[in-house]
C-alpha cells in the first residue's frame, strides 16, 4: 500500500500511509485509538473506496474499490464489531459458508445443505472448535460469535488474514487456540496476517514485525525482536507514560449497595451476596463465561431475578427493567458497546443526553436541541472525545472515544453506582488511561463502582476489593492489595 490517504466529514484519518505485507509472515498494526489501524485495513478489505494512493500486489497494481474486490484477491478480514459482521438469525453452518453461498452459488437456486453443514463441521474441526452448526448465531456467546468470524474467513482460501482486535472477547484458552491457528496458516499454508491488537503482550507472542501508526502517519516499521511494550507505547503516544493506574485517595464510607442472594431467572448467575461501598470500586474478576455479564446484567434489570434482593442505601429496589434501574440510581457500560452501549447511528450529541432526556426536554416532551448541544460540547471537552464536532455520528468515532460517550452519557443522570463490564475491551493504552481516571473520580465523588473485567491486571491496578467469579457464583471475596494475578487465577479456575 503506497502514500494511501483518506478523509471523512472533518477528520483526515490517513496520511500517506505506506504499508507492506509479506504473505509469509505475522505483522502487528497498533496505534492508540483514532491512529488509522481499522482504517487502513479497511481499504485493503475493500470497506472504504474513497481513498487515494496505489495498492499493489506481487508488484502489480491492483484496484480495490469493494469486498468482492479483496476477496477475488485473497483478502479476508475478520472485524472488531462481532454482531454486526453475523447474521443472527442463520444458523452457525450458514454463517461460515456465507461467502461461499452468496458468491460460489452462481445461478443455483437449490442449496445442498447437508454438504454445506459437512464443510462447516471441517473448518471448526480445524479450528478445535466445539460448536453445533446448526445452532442460531444469536443464541451463541461473544466469544463463541468471534469464532465463528475466523471460521469464516478461513473458510475459502486466502493469501492475507487481517485479525482486528481478534482476541477481545476470548478467554486465555481460546486465544491459545487463535494463536494455534494463526501459526499454522503462517508456517504451513503461506498466509500473511495482520494482528491488530490493544493487547501488547500478545504482540509480542505472536508477531514478528511491527507497524505503528500514530495520527494518521506511519511511526515506525520494524521487527518486534529486540522492542520493549514500555518502547511500542512510547511510539503510539509520542511520549512516556506515567503511570497506566491513576494514584488516588480512597475515602470509603458506608455500604451504598447490598447484593443479598441473588439469583438470575434462568440460574445464569447464583447466590450472589456482594456489598459495594460509597467511594469504593470493587472488581467482579473471573475467566470468559463466568457470569460476570450476567451479574451486571441482572443488577441492571437486563436479564430477569428469580429470587434475591438488591438495596440501595439501605431500601429495597425493585428492578425488574433496564429503565427501573436507571430511575433507581444504577448506570450500567455493557460489554458490547456497539450494539448496547451506545446509538451508533447517531450523532453524539444525542448520545450524551439519552440517559437523561427529561432534562433535555420542556414539559410537552420535545427535545431542546440546543441544551442537547451545549451539554455536548462540554461533555466533549472534559472527557477528551475527539470528535470533529458534536455532531459527528459515533458510528466514525474510535473504539476508545465510543467507549468515553458510552460513559459521557451517565455523568449527568445522577446515579449511585456505576456498573462497568470489560470497559476497556478493544482500547488503547492512553485510552485506558482517561479511562481509568474518570472511573477514579466517580468514586472520589462519592459513587460506588463496580468494575467487572476478565483483565487480572486491571482487577488488581484499580479496584480496592475483588469478588472472584466461577460457574456463575462467587468463588472468593479478596483485598486487591495483597492479591497476585496467581491468586484471581486460581479462584477463576474453580480452585479452593
Amino acid at each position: 500500500m503506497k502514500d494511501i490517504s483518506i478523509e471523512f466529514p472533518g477528520v483526515k484519518a490517513l496520511s500517506n500511509v505506506n504499508f507492506t505485507l509479506n504473505n509469509a509472515s505475522i505483522q502487528a498494526l497498533v496505534g492508540a485509538n483514532g491512529a488509522g489501524k481499522s482504517t487502513l485495513m479497511k481499504i485493503m478489505a475493500g470497506a472504504y473506496n474513497h481513498y487515494t494512493g496505489t495498492i499493489l500486489l506481487n508488484g502489480e497494481e491492483v484496484n480495490i474499490r469493494s469486498p468482492r474486490d479483496a476477496k477475488k484477491l485473497g483478502i479476508e478480514i475478520v472485524y472488531q464489531e462481532v454482531d454486526t459482521a453475523l447474521v443472527p438469525y442463520l444458523s452457525v453452518a450458514e454463517n461460515i459458508m456465507l461467502n461461499v453461498l452468496v458468491n460460489k452459488m452462481g445461478h443455483k437456486v437449490m442449496v445442498h445443505w447437508p454438504a454445506i453443514h459437512k464443510a462447516a463441521r471441517q473448518i471448526l474441526k480445524r479450528l478445535n472448535i466445539e460448536l453445533d452448526t446448526n445452532e442460531i448465531v444469536e443464541n451463541l456467546k461473544l466469544s463463541q460469535k468471534q469464532m465463528v468470524l475466523i471460521a469464516r474467513a478461513i473458510a475459502e482460501d486466502c493469501s492475507f488474514l487481517i485479525l482486528d482486535e481478534p482476541t477481545a472477547p476470548l478467554s486465555n484458552t481460546e486465544t491459545e487456540e487463535l494463536f494455534r491457528l494463526v501459526r499454522d496458516l503462517h508456517d504451513n499454508h503461506n498466509v500473511g496476517v495482520v494482528f491488530i491488537s490493544h493487547r501488547l503482550p500478545e504482540i509480542f507472542e505472536i508477531c514478528e514485525e511491527i507497524t505503528i501508526l500514530k495520527d494518521g502517519k506511519v511511526v515506525t516499521h520494524q521487527p518486534i525482536e529486540g522492542l520493549s511494550v514500555n518502547r511500542v507505547i512510547e511510539y503510539m503516544l509520542g511520549q512516556k507514560l506515567s503511570e497506566t493506574f491513576p494514584k488516588r485517595a480512597v475515602e470509603i464510607s458506608g455500604p451504598l449497595l447490598q447484593v443479598h442472594k441473588l439469583t438470575e431467572k434462568e440460574g445464569a448467575v447464583r447466590d450472589i451476596e456482594m456489598v459495594v461501598h460509597a467511594g469504593e470500586i470493587v472488581g467482579i474478576s473471573g475467566l470468559v463465561g463466568a457470569g460476570k455479564t450476567e451479574l451486571c446484567k441482572t443488577l441492571f434489570g437486563a436479564l430477569p431475578i428469580g429470587s434475591g434482593d438488591i438495596k440501595l442505601k439501605n431500601k429495597k429496589l425493585k428492578i425488574n427493567t433496564p429503565y427501573a434501574a436507571v430511575t433507581q440510581g444504577l448506570a450500567l457500560v455493557p460489554e458490547e458497546r456497539r450494539k448496547e452501549g451506545v446509538l451508533i447511528g447517531e450523532p453524539v450529541y444525542s448520545n450524551l443526553s439519552a440517559a437523561n432526556l427529561s432534562r433535555f426536554s420542556t414539559p410537552f416532551g420535545f427535545i431542546k436541541s440546543i441544551a442537547e448541544r451545549i451539554n455536548a460540547k462540554k461533555m466533549i471537552k472534559d472527557l477528551g472525545i475527539k470528535t470533529p464536532s458534536e455532531n459527528q455520528k459515533v458510528a466514525y468515532l474510535s473504539g476508545g472515544n465510543q467507549q468515553k460517550v458510552a460513559f459521557g452519557k451517565w455523568l449527568i443522570a445522577d446515579a449511585e453506582v456505576f456498573i462497568f463490564d470489560e470497559p476497556t475491551k478493544g482500547v488503547d493504552v492512553g485510552a485506558k488511561h482517561d479511562i481509568f481516571e474518570l472511573i477514579g473520580n466517580l468514586a472520589a465523588a462519592g459513587k460506588g463502582v463496580i468494575y467487572a473485567s476478565c483483565e487480572f491486571a486491571e482487577i488488581l491496578g484499580i479496584t480496592d476489593r475483588a469478588y472472584v467469579m466461577y460457574d456463575g457464583m462467587i468463588a472468593k471475596e479478596l483485598d486487591t492489595k495483597s492479591t497476585t494475578e496467581e491468586q484471581l487465577l486460581f479462584y477463576s479456575t474453580g480452585g479452593k
